[in-house]
């Protein structure tokens, strides 16, 4: 399937950290449609659900064939949960339903049922393994085999996994019949170690993969104190590399959010990076972000700092 190269990550629609409208949520995707993107990418994590009905609704009335839908798999949502806030999960909204992870094959067919009926749409092109760090003898054995059949059925167009990190991934490429993984947080200009196995096995069986958390959850967005790196606040010699980064892309006139947008797309392999903006601005600026002109004297510069390894590919 052809995705596009700037996809539309859906977490903040399930009120990531704070709550938006619906109508906010509506206007973004509307925003990001506008500027040509194609691709979608959701899950039941997002909200407890928040996120697939909102993202659904906002989808609903669009030709169905015109775009690419991706959700996930291994976290089934059960009534009844602890009650208050969801923020223990990063979440703002109310806990009433429990996360239960289930990578069985029973698990997996439920959660694509429930999935199709919280989004409201008559299918699913993608379906992820969502994070099976700590599942992998069950989302091999039962999870994997049963999206197989899924795909076989016709219920899913395609089938994968995603995680932010590299040996499973490159497992699931190497033993599977994958047809994309989702990358997130290790192919980006801090954390370029996707290059040592996930990247070159994509390449080698021609798969896609699709890179998330290019500004390493906001450091390669806005590097100063404070700033997150990986969902925790950079450590100061991360924090440092970012503030040189962004010194050597903006004497290049490039804004740093642009380099970080960019850089995945050097590697032949990826098929597209995945943002999740939470307003029409944002899906506004990240679409403008990815069509900036990026010189090639920059990439060389960031070689000559030591800030990018000469074996990188660039774009």
């Amino acid at each position: 399937m052809p995705l596009t190269a700037l996809s539309f990550g859906a977490a903040a629609l399930g009120n990531l950290y704070t709550a938006i409208s619906r109508d906010q949520a509506t206007a973004t995707v509307d925003a990001a449609w506008d500027e040509g993107i194609r691709t979608f990418d959701t899950a039941p994590h997002y909200g407890l659900g928040l996120s697939e009905r909102r993202l659904g609704a906002a989808l609903g009335e669009r030709p169905r064939d015109a775009y690419v839908l991706s959700t996930k798999v291994g976290r089934l949502l059960r009534p009844g949960g602890p009650g208050g806030d969801d923020l223990a999960h990063g979440f703002a909204v109310p806990a009433t339903h429990s996360r239960v992870w289930d990578f069985s094959a029973d698990g997996v067919r439920r959660s694509i049922e429930e999935s199709l009926h919280r989004l409201g749409l008559e299918r699913i092109d993608i379906a992820y393994l969502h994070d099976p760090d700590d599942h992998a003898e069950q989302a091999f054995g039962e999870a994997y085999p049963a999206l197989e059949r899924l795909r076989a059925e016709g219920v899913v167009r395609a089938i994968g996994a995603g995680m932010n990190q590299t040996p499973m991934l490159a497992r699931f490429l190497r033993d599977t019949d994958v047809d994309a993984v989702l990358l997130a947080g290790r192919y980006t200009l801090l954390d370029p170690s996707g290059l040592d196995e996930v990247l070159p096995e994509a390449a080698a069986r021609h798969r896609g993969v699709v890179i998330g958390g290019v500004l390493n959850s906001g450091l390669l967005a806005d590097p100063r104190p404070g700033a997150t790196y990986d969902y925790t606040p950079a450590a100061r010699p991360v924090l440092e590399r970012a503030l040189r980064l962004k010194a050597v892309t903006e004497r290049h006139g490039v804004p740093l959010r642009a380099a970080a947008l960019h850089f995945p797309f050097g590697h032949p392999a990826v098929a597209s990076v995945l943002t999740g903006p939470r307003s029409p601005a944002e899906a506004r600026d990240a679409a403008g972000l990815l069509r900036c002109p990026v010189p090639p004297d920059m990439w060389a510069e960031l070689r000559a700092e030591g800030l990018l390894p000469e074996y990188v590919p660039v774009p």
